[in-house]
């Protein structure tokens, strides 16, 4: 939905104790949604077979032919039939600001769900990983992962706020990826206790997305890679921005990409969603997706990209 305002003209700071308030919102538009559905859809888009895994609700049957169809792995979707799917429920204001609601729905069934019968049904697992879902899934499937030896990304994102210190310390230790965004760093330090350098001990990279300032990669060593974004046409929707920069540096290391490269890559699906009104909305155009990071990166960088795109 979209508030034809400002939320900080509505909120009295002598009065946050009391709040309650009712936007009048001009636009609700319905689209499809979820980290994991948003990150598997521009996999799929850019020529990779995601295999998505999650729990979801009798409402599921367009969804999933949607995904398949633009070259989704369901298989590892366990649907439960008395419940409803997970839903966000979004309103933007004026200044891209957000104020959401989620419901979980079937996404509490997470949990029951094992990844290896799935990594035994499609074969060695590359990567996994571990987005926003419900805690105990999260903590199971990367429990699991450290057991059995898959490689694995941790990304936490908006269930940060809902775990504590200890549970995020075991998300965390051991990851190939640590995704975040600033933000989200700053909550994941203060609530582990843990400084950078302590975090840079558990994970192999770290990759912390700065909004419009980019994104900044740390190796073990404490080697930084700082990345900048490509410039945008249009703010249209923030949401599934995140998401897409994910499956853009996922794809892009997934086909051989440096990770330069593959942020690169990823800057490049994260604005193409920021352009377009729902983050599975957006089209991919080879020609013009490598006109972009010439202009962004150098012809010498899309000429590299180019090597892990699909031709059509």
């Amino acid at each position: 939905m979209h508030f034809p305002g400002k939320f900080n003209d509505q909120l009295l700071a002598e009065q946050l104790k009391r709040v309650s308030l009712s936007f009048l919102v001009d636009d609700l538009v319905v689209k499809r949604g979820g980290v994991a559905g948003n990150i598997s859809y521009a996999l799929g888009v850019l020529g990779l077979r995601p295999v998505l895994v999650g729990a979801v609700g009798m409402d599921f049957a367009d969804y999933r032919s949607w995904l398949e169809r633009h070259g989704v792995d369901c298989s590892g979707v366990h649907v439960h039939d008395d419940v409803h799917t997970a839903r966000f429920v979004c309103t933007t204001d004026d200044d891209m600001c957000q104020i959401a609601s989620f419901y979980a729905g079937a996404m509490a069934r997470a949990r029951d769900i094992e990844l290896g019968p799935v990594a035994e049904r499609v074969g060695n697992l590359d990567l996994v990983l571990i987005g926003a879902n419900d805690p105990e899934a999260m903590l199971r499937h990367t429990d699991e992962c450290r057991q059995r030896g898959f490689a694995f990304a941790a990304d936490p994102s908006q269930q940060l706020a809902r775990m504590d210190g200890p549970q995020i310390r075991r998300l965390v230790e051991g990851a190939t990826y640590l995704l975040t965004n600033d933000y989200e760093w700053g909550l994941l330090l203060h609530k582990t206790g843990w400084t950078a350098e302590q975090v840079q001990e558990k994970v192999e990279t770290r990759i912390t997305t700065l909004g419009e300032h980019g994104v900044q990669i740390v190796a073990r060593d404490g080697s930084e890679l700082k990345i900048g974004v490509v410039s945008e046409t249009a703010k249209v929707d923030p949401t599934g921005v995140g998401d897409a920069f994910r499956a853009g540096f996922l794809a892009g290391v997934a086909r051989g990409l440096g990770h330069e490269r593959a942020a690169q890559l990823g800057s490049l699906i994260a604005v193409i969603v920021l352009e377009t009104d729902g983050a599975q909305e957006w089209r991919w155009e080879r020609d013009r997706g490598l006109e972009r990071l010439a202009g962004a990166y150098g012809p010498a960088a899309a000429e590299e990209i180019a090597s892990a795109l699909p031709t059509v």
